[in-house]
């Protein structure tokens, strides 16, 4: 069983901010550069998608539409599939980086300090348990809420500079799109911040750690997915038998509607085919429904799951400063 953690007793002065920030720059330098490099290259990435890629891809599509259906049409299309790929490794680069951080937060933000014992040199230079906590949390949260925002931002603007110009650009409601527009990527990295903190907190080893937080923060983010068309009241598209079920957005249900007002599984959705009409008679429909969530709904989504992936971040927050209290036995004030 691992001993529980000891404070040593601080002769000097608690350590100003400065210090303390010098000392993280030190200790976590290397993670610190690979970070920065990694946001300068999604970022170019996503400034070169939505410049010079996104130009090459408009201009291939309007000689592919000028085309109509003439059997032999000369267009570039390789503009056209690159822009599609490097949309697709960008969107995923935004969505994974909250992950790099809460691995890197449990395997060696507080994990390898506790297995190393480097803590224990930090709280004989003057820094009580609670302000190593706290600038373990504070400085990297700017920086990770500085660095995922920018990431978000530019994807945003790559995005938009497609609309209406790349015939194949993403619809909003595309969910990796709608994601990594919005406040979500920088929620879910600060919660993976947090998270990734308490891991190895609890666990005390790198690697363990590094596993755990990944693997926690997937969990939570797949709730919060799933949950996220529940989020937030749709609304309700109804169309006619013929048409078939209506409107555009992210999809919550959909089904038939009876005379009686009852809401039914719908086991065919084109009231124009024989087989089918006599079916949804037989079921006595009237038309068909789609509960989504249209445009409108985008922020509102956004921020409600935000605001519940920030919950959970301060709450893992509150249980890191719990638990090193109880095992340093100091207060955490």
């Amino acid at each position: 069983m691992t001993a529980a953690l000891t404070a040593p007793a601080a002769t000097d002065r608690p350590a100003p901010a400065p210090r303390q920030l010098r000392w993280l720059y030190r200790l976590h330098r290397p993670a610190l550069l690979t970070g920065t490099a990694i946001v300068l290259l999604i970022g170019a990435g996503l400034l070169w998608l939505g410049g010079p890629l996104t130009d090459a891809s408009a201009a291939a599509w309007k000689q592919y539409d000028a085309c109509g259906f003439t059997p032999s049409c000369s267009y570039d299309q390789s503009s056209i599939l690159l822009y599609k790929d490097v949309y697709t490794y960008t969107t995923v680069a935004v969505l994974v980086v909250p992950f790099l951080v809460a691995a890197w937060a449990g395997g060696s933000l507080t994990g390898r300090e506790l297995e190393s014992g480097t803590i224990r040199l930090a709280w004989t230079q003057g820094v009580s348990p609670a302000r190593w906590l706290a600038s373990r949390l504070a400085f990297p949260a700017v920086l990770t809420a500085a660095a995922t925002g920018l990431l978000v931002w530019l994807h945003r603007l790559a995005w938009t500079a497609a609309e209406g110009r790349v015939d194949t650009a993403k619809p909003w409601h595309d969910s990796p799109t709608f994601n990594a527009n919005g406040t979500v990527p920088v929620a879910l990295a600060l919660a993976g911040l947090a998270i990734g903190v308490l891991a190895g907190l609890l666990l005390r080893r790198s690697m363990t750690a590094l596993a755990t937080a990944a693997a926690a923060l997937g969990a939570l983010w797949t709730a919060v997915h799933t949950a996220l068309p529940h989020l937030w009241p749709p609304v309700t598209e109804v169309s006619s038998l013929r048409d078939g079920p209506t409107g555009v957005g992210i999809a919550v249900g959909e089904g038939l509607l009876t005379a009686d007002g009852d809401r039914l599984a719908a086991p065919c959705h084109s009231g124009t085919m024989d087989g089918c009409r006599s079916t949804l008679a037989d079921l006595d429909a009237v038309g068909f429904y789609r509960d989504l969530h249209p445009v409108g709904h985008y922020w509102p989504l956004q921020l409600v799951a935000s605001g519940l992936l920030l919950l959970v971040a301060a709450l893992a927050t509150l249980a890191a400063f719990r638990l090193l209290r109880r095992r340093t036995g100091r207060a955490a004030g």
